[in-house]
């Protein structure tokens, strides 16, 4: 499996790492590169995209990458956000909603109780029920329309929920894929969770999942 884990002024490289512990043939791809034709799979990573100016993921929306992005998810290639990941996918429309400030207006940075919502999904397989995955965010607060919560509710693309909600999201809501269940976004940290050493090694599982991509 070889993935672009793509690369903004800001993001981080913790996503590269834990995709290569999982058996990943991961690569940094440069943001103004325009084609990932050669790639399985994308992982956008956590960080502060251009320092988050304006808000987050908004420059990034316009970045020479983009396009390659949505083709790489129309392919039904597995295409993750992790944080800021997850705000870029919601500004350039391959998942519904947007990221507001946390409810208690503060960053929170701790780990976190998070339940696996939807045992189904490819991203999900071999995960338990709950896990513990670290959350550092400012702005990862969940918010959408009725119509939109409802959908996401109907179609199972709730994947992963806050156990006790640290920021006032809706629904609870910690992760969320397309209605394909191919390209997955998520507030808290997966690649921060692949060692028990550093508190849990719950994430290892899910960059697992998407090592063996199509053939669960």
């Amino acid at each position: 499996m070889k993935v672009a884990v793509i690369q903004f002024p800001g993001s981080s490289s913790d996503v590269l790492n834990a995709a290569r512990l999982a058996g990943i043939d991961a690569a940094h791809v440069d943001y103004r590169e325009t084609s990932l034709d050669t790639y399985d799979g994308v992982l956008i990573p956590s960080g502060a995209s251009f320092g988050n100016y304006l808000r987050p993921g908004a420059i990034a929306a316009v970045a020479p990458i983009v396009p390659a992005i949505k083709q790489a998810a129309a392919d039904n290639k597995p295409v993750v956000g992790i944080q800021n990941g997850f705000q870029i996918l919601t500004e350039i429309g391959l998942l519904p909603g947007s990221l507001a400030q946390n409810k208690n207006v503060k960053f929170i940075n701790r780990n976190e109780s998070i339940t696996v919502s939807n045992s189904n999904s490819p991203f999900t397989q071999q995960l338990n029920q709950t896990v513990a995955f670290p959350i550092a965010h400012a702005v990862g607060q969940y918010m959408a329309s009725e119509e939109t919560l409802n959908q996401l509710e109907e179609n199972n693309q709730i994947i992963f929920t806050y156990t006790n909600n640290p920021n006032g999201s809706a629904l609870d809501i910690a992760g969320i894929t397309n209605e394909a269940g191919n390209v997955l976004g998520l507030m808290p940290h997966p690649e921060r969770a692949t060692d028990k050493i550093l508190g849990s090694d719950d994430g290892l599982q899910l960059f697992k999942n998407i090592a063996n991509w199509g053939q669960q």
